[in-house]
């Protein structure tokens, strides 16, 4: 069966139709490229009268009259090297200056470094040979195996776009189509570096144009005019254009920007590249190959805008597939997560950050080998790209402030792929496609918010998406829009038993497009939308109602006119308080989301953003068994940073604008709300998914005044990584007020998080850094904080942190000049004799301490009793905890004696004192309860073991009954506690 290209058409000429019969497919006997150069040549020659400008006649010889049949000389030798050489450099120039532009790279990108690169870190999207019959036939039904796991047919790369057809027709016009999302612009943008580079030596000069900057010029332009306009230094290479045997490659990128028409009615053929015409009209032609049929074409455009161009001037269909492969996925993840400068440091990457990216990259990998919903959301490169972005900003982020927020890479990310975009070209509303998706599926998420729900069916999306279809208009965008965006943010569940519904490509998404419904006010009632028409109308009509009024009065006195004059100006005026009340609904969402007590005991935001992403490792969730409820603490935080002014920016330039004083009202709102409800007590995760809150708000007097109201911070067993240090810093950086108690006990800090946290520490009373891995390294931070002038630190907590003999030095000198401390636990500090030795030589030089705690700490006789004698010559020294020691039997004696004479100083080392009980027995019991999870249990059997037989010996020494049932009383909380020990209930 013959190709449909192979086949007569109207207006071929039979010897045009010989070129195409099989032998001339072969190689020829030589000679015959000569025969070929010849016929291009008089075709060149044929055209060279009226293509040639004025003002670059003078490379010629002199021809004659105007009409003369005789063919133009030949140019001299000399006057032919000259104008090579030109052109060459004027390409040359051409290369640099395209390399330099499209080597720019946004702002979001400029978060990898300066080493990223598109040369360096690009990889190529799938791309297949496709055609019209199957662009226009219906999708079939989207699941996610029609994605990843179908193989990709018929596929091409770059190099070979403009190969030969299966019928051996020569390509001319390529159509590159996608849908939002593929990677089509940033294939384009590979395939002009890869041309600057020398790796597309098909064409000797390529010509970019942008159909969204053409849109723009109305006034008519002729093509070479348009060239030099757009590329000066082209000026030299212009009049060889369609007159020489230049191969030339034009790329439209994004042609569903132009509303172009091929009926000759309506844009009229031309030839001539000097003649004026409108831009849509020199597009047309060069497609047509009525205008430089010679030039090859590359168009990229959206698959709805696919069917505007006739078949007959499209030699090839090919789509952009993105990464339907796996492998290209981590391939990409390798690339951008292992650039050197990925970790955001100054210098070279250290051994632990590069052990942290490749890390990231194993569990990445894994998550996608899992076939998880991320490997459905990778199939976009797009969402590659902001996976990237999210873990970098999750992992690297060290600043304070944080230089990006979570709001911020969202909206980002939505620029980069519908900024300037408008659903349909063709559509006289010229809505913009975020507007529209805003409207669409921005209600299909908040609904999803609202009903705890993550996955949609097809009745979900029609009463969603079909509801409110009133004309042809309205079908026409639905159309368009489930063509070329719906699955940008719609995939098929991966999850068994839910294949045939869908959910937002990624969790997060859902979120986020809820929260910009609701604040861009798409969330009204029906008197809400009828009343804010009706005041849109009359405010705009009263204007020339006024006008009128003040004439007509002026010549009849009619008092009525003033009165009704009022009257239409109170309807706007009244509607405006009503819209307020608008205001207080979105501060009451966001209070209510915010602080739902159902999800007190969740991990934090920056946590589940963190598992969506990498995974949760273990035994994988059974497909019976009941998934968990969906949370959507996201949702609230959202809302908050739409309202920030960089996000309302970005958001006006995507057609969806939030106004000044919107925001301004919904933020006096939350004053009444969210602050109120702040100060209730808050769980750690809460409290961390609030303050992470104010960071995305990005109001710094708000959050002055919020965080004045926080006195006690509590933010235990939260994991403080980099970023969450640094919103915590910034934060409360807003403010100088005095923090009673911040905890941050089991918060995995490190040297860096200290430092990131030292302002804010500075202002503490009470310091809680137990059970945090801290060693001798960041005793040192400690010990320069503790020296600071406004440090105001009363009680720090370090248990439980391998502080060593190395940390006790730096720790001994703290004491020695600090003038605030009053409380200082080292309870389980690794310190040995040798590290209480040197805090004891330095105690004597503090005046301010209280309490100190060295309790099991490895202490034998010498140490202890040093420690204790220099505590009773202390003026302020109180109290001193030296339990579960390496205390004999002699220093018990030892220490017994002085704690008969204590001069005020008392001594905890065991639960009895002489035949009585110890008044801080309950203390050091629930000292040792607190710390089972970290401790050695066989050594804590072992000291509680003591503890109950000295119980024993003191109770059969005392006669007095009353504290025989005392003793009775401790001996079996001992016991209770050993027992539970030893069958591993504690």
């Amino acid at each position: 069966m013959h190709c449909r290209r192979c086949l007569p058409q109207a207006g071929t000429s039979w010897k045009k139709l010989k070129r195409l019969e099989p032998k001339s497919q072969v190689d020829v006997a030589p000679g015959a490229g000569n025969n070929f150069i010849l016929k291009r040549i008089f075709h060149m020659d044929q055209t060279w009268r009226f293509l040639t400008p004025p003002l670059r006649s003078i490379v010629h010889h002199q021809r004659g009259y105007p009409g003369s049949p005789s063919p133009p000389t030949s140019p001299r030798p000399s006057q032919m090297a000259l104008k090579n050489v030109a052109t060459s450099e004027a390409i040359e120039k051409h290369k640099k200056y395209l390399s330099d532009w499209f080597r720019q790279q946004p702002n979001e990108e400029r978060q990898f470094g300066p080493s990223f690169s598109l040369d360096t870190t690009h990889v190529d999207p799938v791309i297949r040979e496709s055609s019209l019959e199957e662009i226009l036939k219906p999708s079939p039904e989207m699941t996610i195996q029609n994605q990843l796991q179908a193989p990709c047919t018929n596929t091409i790369g770059l190099q070979n776009l403009f190969d030969v057809d299966a019928c051996g027709r020569q390509v001319k016009n390529v159509v590159l189509y996608g849908t939002v999302g593929t990677g089509k612009s940033t294939l384009i943008k590979k395939m002009v570096m890869d041309w600057c580079h020398g790796r597309l030596p098909r064409f000797e000069l390529l010509v970019p144009f942008s159909c969204e900057d053409l849109s723009q010029n109305s006034a008519p332009i002729s093509l070479r005019r348009l060239i030099t306009k757009k590329y000066l230094h082209l000026r030299e290479v212009v009049p060889m254009l369609g007159s020489s045997n230049l191969k030339v490659l034009f790329i439209l990128n994004g042609l569903d920007r132009l509303n172009l028409d091929f009926r000759l009615a309506r844009t009229e053929l031309c030839c001539d590249p000097n003649e004026p015409v409108l831009s849509s009209a020199i597009v047309v032609n060069l497609i047509r190959k009525y205008m430089m049929p010679e030039a090859s074409i590359i168009v990229t455009t959206r698959p709805s805008a696919v069917r505007r161009l006739p078949s007959k001037f499209v030699g090839r269909y090919v789509e952009v597939c993105g990464f339907s492969n796996v492998n290209l996925q981590k391939l990409y993840f390798q690339m951008r997560l292992s650039q050197p400068d990925c970790s955001g440091a100054s210098g070279p990457a250290t051994a632990e950050e590069s052990s942290e990216r490749d890390n990231l990259v194993e569990m990445l990998s894994r998550n996608l080998e899992r076939h998880n919903q991320i490997a459905a959301a990778c199939f976009l490169p797009s969402y590659c790209w902001l996976v990237c972005t999210t873990l970098h900003f999750l992992y690297f982020t060290k600043s304070v402030p944080p230089s990006q927020t979570l709001t911020g890479i969202y909206t980002s990310f939505l620029r980069l792929n519908f900024s300037g975009e408008v659903l349909d070209s063709t559509d006289p509303s010229n809505i913009s496609m975020m507007k529209y998706v805003a409207k669409t599926v921005g209600k299909l998420a908040y609904k999803g918010v609202m009903s705890r729900q993550t996955s949609f069916s097809e009745e979900d999306l029609r009463r969603c998406f079909e509801v409110e279809m009133k004309s042809e208009s309205e079908l026409n965008l639905l159309n368009v829009f489930r063509s070329d965006v719906f699955r940008f943010f719609l995939t098929p569940c991966v999850q068994p038993g839910k294949e045939h519904t869908f959910v937002f490509t990624i969790p997060a998404m859902q979120e986020y497009l809820a929260a910009l419904y609701m604040v861009l006010g798409e969330k009204k009632t029906l008197m809400q939308q009828v009343g804010n028409e009706v005041s849109e109308v009359i405010g705009k009509v009263s204007e020339d109602i006024a006008v009128v009024l003040s004439i007509v009065t002026k010549f009849l006195p009619l008092r009525i006119l003033p009165l009704l004059f009022n009257l239409i100006k109170i309807f706007p005026r009244y509607f405006s308080r009503f819209s307020s009340k608008d205001r207080d609904t979105i501060a009451h969402t966001m209070a209510v989301e915010m602080f739902k007590e159902e999800d007190y005991f969740n991990d934090d935001v920056l946590d589940q953003i963190n598992s969506s992403i990498l995974g949760v490792e273990g035994p994988m969730r059974h497909p019976d068994e009941a998934s968990d409820d969906e949370v959507f603490e996201l949702f609230p935080i959202f809302m908050g940073g739409l309202l920030s002014r960089r996000n309302r920016a970005i958001l006006d330039q995507l057609g969806c604008t939030i106004k000044n004083l919107a925001a301004f009202e919904i933020a006096k709102a939350m004053k009444k709300t969210v602050i109120r409800n702040s100060r209730k007590g808050l769980p750690p995760s809460e409290l961390m998914d609030y303050l992470f809150f104010l960071h995305e708000f990005q109001n710094e007097r708000f959050t002055a005044e919020a965080i004045q109201s926080l006195r006690t911070i509590n933010l235990s067993s939260v994991k403080m990584t980099p970023l969450k240090c640094s919103v915590l810093a910034s934060v409360m950086g807003t403010t100088n007020h005095e923090v009673e108690e911040l905890n941050l006990a089991s918060c995995h800090l490190d040297i860096n998080s200290l430092r990131t946290l030292s302002p804010v520490f500075l202002r503490c009373k009470k310091l809680h850094l137990q059970l945090n891995s801290l060693g001798p390294e960041a005793c040192k931070e400690i010990r320069d904080l503790l020296l600071h002038e406004k440090c105001m630190v009363s009680t720090l907590r370090l248990a439980d942190n391998p502080v060593t003999e190395q940390g006790a030095h730096y720790l001994a000198e703290a004491i020695a000049g600090n003038r605030s401390l009053s409380h200082l636990s080292l309870l389980h500090t690794s310190l040995g004799n040798q590290g209480v030795e040197v805090i004891t030589q330095h105690l004597a030089q503090n005046k301010h301490l209280q309490e100190l705690d060295v309790a099991y700490n490895s202490v034998t006789d010498e140490a202890a009793l040093a420690l204790v004698e220099e505590a009773k010559r202390h003026a302020t020294l109180e109290k001193v905890h030296l339990y579960f020691n390496e205390i004999s039997e002699e220093g018990k004696e030892a220490l017994h004696k002085l704690r008969q004479d204590r001069d005020g100083v008392k001594v905890l080392v065991f639960l009895t004192v002489g035949a009585d009980v110890s008044d801080y027995w309950a203390i050091i019991l629930n000292v040792v309860q607190k710390n089972l999870p970290v401790w050695d249990r066989e050594r804590v059997q072992q000291h509680l073991g003591l503890l109950l037989k000295d119980l024993e010996s003191s109770r059969r020494q005392t006669a007095n009954p009353w504290k025989k049932a005392k003793f009775m009383r401790v001996e079996n909380e001992v016991k209770r506690m050993l027992g539970k020990i030893q069958q591993g209930a504690l």
